[in-house]
């Protein structure tokens, strides 16, 4: 393998290597983080981040992002708490949080897609009208009176050990890594933020493949905030503040170009468990809410300088791996087959 190939391999799965050197220096550090039970703790501590940020990568894969999704999270949960506590009907309360996040997805895709406006201002702005909703409807307080079923599904573990939440999550990442790699879609997805007006030449729609993403992290959203709700037996009006900047630095995290047009769901999957394992981390050490609140906003900044980073080595190495791929002094004499199987499989 050459130097090149090797710096592609390292770039395209920087992200577990970082994840790797914190795990080991938490667990140099203090030996009670690779307890099962404290591992455990780490997955649950962010399926619901998890849930949200594999459509958020595929949004943000399209060129496009939604910054709402903290907000949907909260208007979600807590119309769908007053729902199911007021009927004692907890399907309808859950239809009607999911119903929410279709009905904000909406409107976001349409006002980016549609109205040709800017996604960062509009999920920005639709961040505080979806935050101030749920205020209003709850009229600032926190749902407490929630069906009992909520309690027992938030509390159900697959053989003792994957909470609904956590399965919530296998499900999702499961369906976006099919869809990303053996549909139609998911090449349309990245068509579209690799060069948006030559997938419309394709035959693409790229409006209308934007505005699907917007509807899907916005039932997502709608998905964590109710299963939030649940697990804090309250559906709170602030239950999702700052959730959307924890889903962008996960995103980030995972190797996603903020300018679209590539990615994996496992690098994203390695950003979910970083940033769990940074905060666990952070509480057995000891450190205080305030600085772990620091830490995380640290991460989003070094998030996007690795993301960058990230991005000129893998744009070097695959121009130098082209040139030697080129250039005939490295290619062998016609008629060498097996010298050229010998140097490919060397390589």
């Amino acid at each position: 393998m050459t130097s090149d190939k090797f710096k592609i391999l390292l770039a395209s799965n920087g992200t577990v290597v970082v994840l790797l050197v914190l795990v080991t220096t938490l667990t140099f550090l203090s030996p009670r983080f690779l307890q099962p039970s404290n591992l455990e703790t780490v997955v649950l501590s962010m399926a619901e981040i998890g849930i949200i940020a594999i459509p958020m990568t595929f949004l943000v894969m399209s060129g496009s992002v939604d910054l709402s999704v903290g907000s949907i999270a909260s208007l979600a949960a807590v119309s769908g708490g007053i729902v199911s506590s007021t009927t004692g009907n907890l399907l309808l309360g859950t239809l009607v949080a999911l119903a929410v996040g279709v009905i904000a997805g909406v409107i976001n895709g349409m006002l980016v897609e549609m109205a040709g406006l800017n996604p960062l201002v509009v999920t920005l702005g639709t961040l505080s009208v979806w935050g101030g909703l749920a205020l209003l409807i709850a009229e600032g307080r926190s749902i407490t009176d929630l069906p009992s079923a909520t309690k027992t599904i938030s509390s159900f573990q697959l053989f003792g050990v994957i909470s609904t939440p956590m399965l919530v999550l296998i499900a999702v990442f499961s369906v976006g890594w099919w869809i990303l790699n053996r549909k139609p879609f998911g090449r349309a997805v990245l068509a579209t933020g690799g060069n948006a007006r030559a997938a419309f030449l394709m035959g693409i729609n790229v409006k209308w493949v934007r505005i699907r993403l917007f509807v899907f992290t916005g039932i997502a959203a709608s998905v964590a905030g109710t299963l939030m709700s649940w697990k804090l037996q309250a559906a709170s009006p602030s239950l999702g503040n700052g959730l959307e900047f924890s889903v962008l630095t996960v995103v980030l995290l995972g190797g996603i170009a903020f300018e679209g047009g590539q990615g994996r769901l496992s690098g994203v999957l390695a950003g979910v468990l970083f940033v769990g394992a940074l905060r666990n981390g952070l509480v057995i050490l000891g450190v205080s809410q305030f600085v772990q609140t620091i830490m995380v906003g640290l991460t989003l900044i070094a998030a996007v300088s690795f993301d960058k980073s990230i991005q000129r080595v893998l744009k070097s190495a695959w121009v130098n791996v082209a040139k030697q791929e080129d250039d005939p002094s490295t290619t062998p004499p016609p008629g060498n087959a097996t010298a050229t199987a010998t140097e490919r499989t060397s390589a």
